[in-house]
């Protein structure tokens, strides 16, 4: 069987630390034959680390002089759209890192346009393979947690305010930890609960401590030039009557230096899930569940992988692209929310 012929648009940080790393440990099933990037010198030097043999300045020459099966986009967050659909237009499935978009039209634009070449369209969500998460997704598929009917997801750092790229600019990024780190445990949240739809969202953003100089856990941040929320928390609430609490921060004076975490609750039992424990009632018994020995695995690696194993396997859904569409619209509404003061019926 031939290889799947992957390009990648961007040469940064998870595009050689994640995708590249990953396409190279799947070799039997892949070839990576072309890279691009605007800062077209970091682009020959990556290409030239990797063997990967073409090397362009531009997405564009390089979907019009390579024939690709598979692109992934890893690119800063405005650039997720026009990318993401000229592969698509291209005849390209597509991995695109998260979050999916700037915003919500962006989003459904991209759906759109998968549902249009019937290629799959992915996100970089990979909490969603992480050993916790699918081990608590086998319970509750079982039953074992019953009508989930609210939960809580914290994305907190402490001092952890990214001092590289362009994580603090909203004109590229969109926003702050609640579309960088907070859309992770949102999307396990929603994942997880079967991806209920969204009715009413309400929001608040806080900039307190980014714009000022302070201690910086992940390197010294642009305090000058900081245009996002230091903080953002929110209620969400569905149309089959859930509800979800929504805390995410990139700096925040609390004890821990960063929280992860996606908790669930149902009429049959609950779940923390990172590490994985589940609370129920049996037998007139309050018992704790703690699961032994879960496999090790890369989420990251085991992510792109699966997106693999879909392409080859022609395993086009678009399931995917909804979902995307419909994280971006709680996004959305949530900042909406927080710039009005009100409630945002989506």
């Amino acid at each position: 069987m031939a290889k799947l012929k992957v390009g990648l648009i961007g040469a940064g940080g998870i595009a050689t630390a994640v995708h590249i790393p990953a396409y190279k440990k799947a070799s039997e099933q892949v070839e990576i034959v072309a890279l691009a990037d605007v800062a077209y010198g970091r682009a020959q030097l990556v290409a030239k680390e990797n063997n990967i043999p073409n090397v362009y300045d531009s997405y564009q020459s390089m979907l019009e002089s390579v024939e690709l099966d598979a692109v992934s986009v890893c690119v800063p967050n405005k650039f997720h759209k026009e990318a993401t659909i000229a592969a698509l237009d291209a005849g390209c499935h597509v991995l695109c890192e998260k979050p999916p978009a700037m915003n919500q039209e962006e989003a459904k634009q991209m759906e759109q346009a998968a549902l249009k070449s019937r290629k799959l369209l992915m996100y970089g969500f990979h909490y969603r393979y992480q050993s916790e998460t699918q081990a608590a997704k086998r319970f509750i598929d079982a039953g074992e947690l019953g009508n989930i009917y609210s939960g809580r997801v914290q994305a907190i750092r402490r001092r952890g305010i990214p001092g590289w790229g362009v994580f603090t600019n909203k004109e590229l990024q969109g926003g702050g930890p609640l579309i960088d780190i907070g859309v992770h445990m949102l999307d396990t949240a929603l994942y997880l609960m079967g991806y209920p739809e969204p009715a009413v969202v309400l929001g608040q953003t806080h900039q307190q401590i980014g714009t000022k100089k302070g201690v910086g856990l992940l390197g010294d941040w642009d305090y000058k030039n900081y245009t996002i929320e230091d903080m953002a928390v929110g209620m969400i609430t569905f149309k089959n009557g859930a509800s979800l609490v929504l805390e995410s921060a990139f700096a925040a004076n609390v004890e821990k230096r960063d929280t992860m975490q996606v908790s669930l609750m149902g009429d049959q039992g609950g779940a923390d899930i990172f590490p994985l424990k589940m609370y129920q009632e049996k037998h007139d018994t309050l018992i704790d569940l703690t699961p032994a020995y879960l496999p090790e695995v890369n989420a990251h690696e085991t992510e792109i992988h699966a997106f693999i194993t879909d392409c080859v396997e022609g395993n086009i859904s678009d399931r995917f692209a909804k979902q995307g569409t419909s994280i971006q619209k709680i996004i959305d509404g949530l900042y909406q929310s927080a710039e009005t003061g009100k409630a945002v019926n989506l």
